[in-house]
């Protein structure tokens, strides 16, 4: 038997079909990146059939090594497999767009800022939804994933260490100790999986250049801001150092965009806090948060011009990344042995999933009888009825506006 990678099919999609088939995700994706990574598998991986299980979890492990917003970069991987550097493009813009529109709309003053208004019932029908999500999707991974007793042993363990060692260190760390433990204990059998369809893949010399942009400007964008004093440099170098240096996404990274702008001259805390707030509100990544503060700087570039230059630098450490790194992780994940340790971050990674389900999931959305009964419907809904996820999401968000 060969470690030789199996040859890349030549039938590919287009980018009008990866931008379409992310917009609708970008229009119905809600309850933040766990809940983001269920929705593409159940549309890409159950559906469409872009790819396996097993190449689907792979990138997901992948992506949690990178910082940036994991499951944007997990779409950006499989828009650059399916159609290539347009595909990408395109996939990012489909799945970021809705977002953005409406974080700019609100830098605007279509929405009001008064959190009374971004809430209520309907929200939480939302993040219901998300349980619902997570929930199929971490026991179709389990039961795909680790159909043996040692992987599901690694799985219950990698769950417990999530539960005790949170954040983005020990998320790397169950991923690497799962490899290891895959290479101990886990003989797969047969040959490297053939993905449906073809796959793309960047040259050698491509992916290295890729990363030395992203160091280039990692290191260069400060000087350059200090050298020109340009508040439209200087805005992109703080987007741009956001999504390249925070590991475990949205969330995390709104703290050090507070430490940058909010200042005399900046943005003012109330105007930052109001934008966090709508941005729980809409779906897609919580990175679309950039569009808001770049509309919102008191100095130029600001409004329209100011959102798309923040939105551009926050979210492109992370497709320089994943250009740069899918190469050499595809071509590994073809060789025997490496296949037997992605085996074991296979099953590392629905432990994780596993753990984010509970917290911060299903602690954070299941807070009353009525709304465990909705998660419970929606779940029966998307699992054993096979109602599509978007008519599940538009169905939890009713049923919450009517009895949250």
């Amino acid at each position: 038997m060969s470690d030789e990678p199996a040859p890349v099919p030549t039938d590919k999609g287009t980018p009008v079909e990866v931008f379409l088939a992310f917009l609708r995700l970008g229009l119905t994706s809600f309850g933040g990146p766990v809940a983001h990574l269920g929705f593409f598998r159940d549309d890409l991986v159950k559906r469409r059939r872009w790819l396996s299980e097993e190449s689907y979890a792979s990138l997901v492990a992948l992506c949690q090594f990178l910082p940036g917003p994991a499951s944007s970069q997990v779409g950006m991987a499989v828009g650059l497999m399916r159609a290539g550097p347009a595909g990408m493009a395109a996939a990012w813009l489909g799945f970021t767009l809705p977002s953005a529109l409406l974080m700019l709309a609100f830098a605007y003053g279509v929405m009001h800022a008064d959190a009374a208004g971004i809430g209520g019932g309907w929200l939480d029908g939302l993040k219901v939804a998300a349980v619902a999500i997570v929930a199929d999707a971490v026991l179709g991974m389990a039961k795909n994933l680790c159909p043996d007793r040692p992987r599901r042993s690694l799985a219950l363990v990698a769950a417990a260490v999530a539960a005790l060692v949170p954040g983005s260190l020990g998320q790397i760390g169950i991923i690497v100790g799962g490899a290891l433990a895959g290479l101990a204990f886990i003989r797969l059998d047969g040959a490297a999986v053939r993905e449906p369809g073809g796959h793309y893949l960047p040259g050698r010399t491509a992916s290295l250049i890729a990363f030395a942009l992203f160091a280039l400007l990692l290191v260069g964008l400060p000087l350059l801001a200090q050298a020109t004093g340009s508040a439209g440099v200087e805005l992109f170098d703080t987007l741009y150092r956001a999504g390249a240096l925070v590991f475990g996404g949205g969330h995390v990274v709104l703290p050090l965009i507070e430490a940058e702008l909010v200042r005399p001259g900046g943005l003012t805390r109330e105007v930052f806090l109001a934008g966090y707030g709508a941005a729980q509100a809409v779906p897609g990544p919580l990175f679309s948060f950039a569009a808001y503060v770049g509309a919102m700087m008191p100095v130029p570039p600001h409004g329209v011009a100011g959102g798309l230059l923040a939105l551009v630098a926050a979210f492109l450490p992370s497709a320089l990344l994943v250009y740069a790194a899918l190469r050499f992780w595809t071509r590994l994940a073809a060789n025997r042995r490496v296949r037997d340790g992605l085996a074991g971050v296979n099953a590392a990674v629905v432990g994780l999933l596993g753990a984010a389900l509970w917290d911060p999931v299903i602690t954070s959305s299941l807070t009353s009888g009525r709304a465990l009964a909705l998660a419970l419907l929606a779940y029966l809904a998307l699992a054993l009825w096979r109602v599509p996820a978007w008519a599940v999401v538009a169905g939890a968000a009713l049923g919450g506006a009517i009895l949250l």
